[in-house]
């Protein structure tokens, strides 16, 4: 017996213009931002962001398995970040003391002060290449279409909505 197949329903031409467009564009905005923060502060924008991740915690210190998830990253990945990170020592890993088998992740001062150097470069570069290229209406709409597209991809993968900022 055939298993019937259905249509796929291609893009049309608007929709495949905004795809290319976010795909091409995102790639090419996170270019930017990593080539100013290593420019600028010999930081990439991977380690930055989990310094950031890590800065929005309480007592500047987030459970592995929390932040791979705030990164969308696997935690295999993030664990070779981490122990690089480490040896540079911007952040230090110890266990949670809630839960032995867990790994907590924290900020050292280093981490601390090359966060608060780097962030007027990445605020000031978002700023320029995204965020001021757009209408505050225009801000909202993004905020909210691609907090949904958070919302559906958390909720099909099983992880837990981000809160909002």
């Amino acid at each position: 017996m055939a298993v019937e197949q259905e249509e796929t329903r291609w893009l049309t031409e608007s929709e495949m213009v905004a795809w290319r467009s976010y795909i091409v564009a995102t790639m090419r905005l996170r270019q930017r931002l990593h080539r100013e923060l290593s420019e600028r502060h010999d930081v990439s924008l991977a380690d930055y962001e989990v310094l950031v991740c890590i800065s929005m915690q309480p007592g500047d210190r987030i459970r592995m398995t929390d932040l791979a998830s705030m990164l969308g990253s696997t935690k295999s990945r993030l664990s070779h970040q981490m122990v690089r990170m480490e040896a540079e020592g911007v952040i230090r890993r110890t266990r949670d003391p809630a839960d032995k088998r867990g790994v907590v992740a924290e900020l050292t001062e280093a981490g601390a002060t090359l966060l608060t150097g780097a962030a007027p470069t990445h605020v000031e570069g978002v700023r320029e290449h995204l965020i001021g290229l757009m209408s505050p209406e225009e801000q909202k709409v993004l905020g909210e279409a691609f907090g949904r597209v958070l919302d559906h991809l958390s909720e099909i993968d099983g992880l837990p909505r981000l809160p909002p900022p």
